[in-house]
């Protein structure tokens, strides 16, 4: 497998961010909007997945209609990740592929030869542009290790197929320890973490045979912790995500790691929020528990009192649930 070299490449943020606002235009998926919260559904409809009828499945993978303030925390992200860059200066960018969305941005440590922990942002796997969240950066950097972020193809762009995420996700992590002498890095000490869709993706890369597809060593990802994910896909399938995303048999065999614990050797943390959708809760609880009876390794929490969104906020504090796991994971202290 031939890969891009490792030269830094300068990119017009707004040209990107133009990219991506126009792949969400195209479906409506950039149009957010307050939703309700979740009615009540007729007794007599039939239950499509467990006990949830279709109404009550397609509320259970919309994580806006059990989180009110999603589009206050949503735009945190956003000016938040503005107001580090504006302290810390702008990341180097690569590119790590041959389409324009395979670039990746690296805020790094001044710490010589630091671990790296490679975030994959979610999104419902629709894009939103990796640049939004740079706010958890600031704690890695202070605390010794360099924070990669990269950006890949949308599932609207790539025609409702989730393969074309899936590997550039993987080429990305590929590219970061193969090059991360570039930026200061250790490739021996290479971490992943993943909010959202993004975990769905961070732990499908898991399952990666990275010797035989990349010639990497197998055990490439030291660790990873992975917040609200999905981890298998029929029920997510039979959800109203399956009018922008093209299921197939394959597909929902491939990319549900929970149907392939035998290739997931790598220690995990696996949490959620309280304040969740039943399906993301139940989602991280099974997995968990087959990881567990799989005599995997993997910690499994539940933050008290929080939503989908404000979860992803907590990477970026040594007192969050997230940012507390990622740092005693990489064996780092905050500064």
């Amino acid at each position: 497998m031939t890969e891009p070299g490792s030269e830094g490449v300068k990119v017009d943020r707004r040209t990107l961010l133009a990219g991506i606002s126009a792949g969400l235009a195209a479906t409506g998926a950039g149009a957010a909007l307050a939703q309700p919260a979740p009615g009540t559904v007729s007794e007599k409809a039939p239950a499509v997945w467990l006990d949830l009828t279709q109404q009550q499945l397609d509320d259970a993978y919309d994580q806006t209609k059990y989180a009110p303030n999603f589009l206050q925390v949503v735009n945190r992200y956003a000016s938040n990740s503005n107001a580090m860059r504006a302290r810390l200066g702008e990341p180097q960018r690569f590119t790590y592929g041959p389409t324009f969305m395979e670039q990746l941005e690296v805020y790094a440590t001044r710490r010589p030869n630091a671990p790296i922990h490679i975030h994959i942002h979610g999104g419902a796997w629709h894009q939103r542009p990796a640049a939004e969240y740079a706010f958890a950066a600031e704690m890695l950097m202070n605390a010794g290790a360099h924070y990669v972020l990269p950006d890949f193809i949308s599932v609207d762009q790539a025609n409702g197929d989730l393969m074309p995420m899936v590997e550039q996700v993987r080429r990305a992590i590929a590219w970061t320890l193969r090059h991360a002498p570039a930026f200061g890095g250790d490739a021996e000490r290479v971490y992943l973490s993943g909010f959202s869709s993004g975990s769905h993706l961070a732990s499908v890369a898991l399952l990666t045979d990275w010797r035989k597809d990349f010639d990497l060593p197998a055990n490439a990802i030291k660790g990873a912790v992975l917040s609200s994910g999905i981890y298998d896909l029929k029920p997510v399938r039979l959800s109203a995500r399956s009018k922008y995303v093209k299921f197939t048999d394959e597909m929902e065999e491939s990319l549900s790691p929970q149907r392939h614990l035998a290739r997931i050797d790598t220690p995990l943390v696996l949490a959620h929020g309280s304040y969740e959708t039943p399906e993301f809760k139940r989602q991280t609880r099974d997995f968990a528990a087959a990881l567990q009876a799989a005599n995997k390794p993997v910690q499994f929490f539940i933050n008290e009192n929080y939503n989908h969104f404000e979860m992803m906020e907590t990477f970026a504090s040594p007192y969050g649930l997230l940012g507390r796991a990622v740092l005693e994971q990489m064996q780092l202290h905050s500064i």
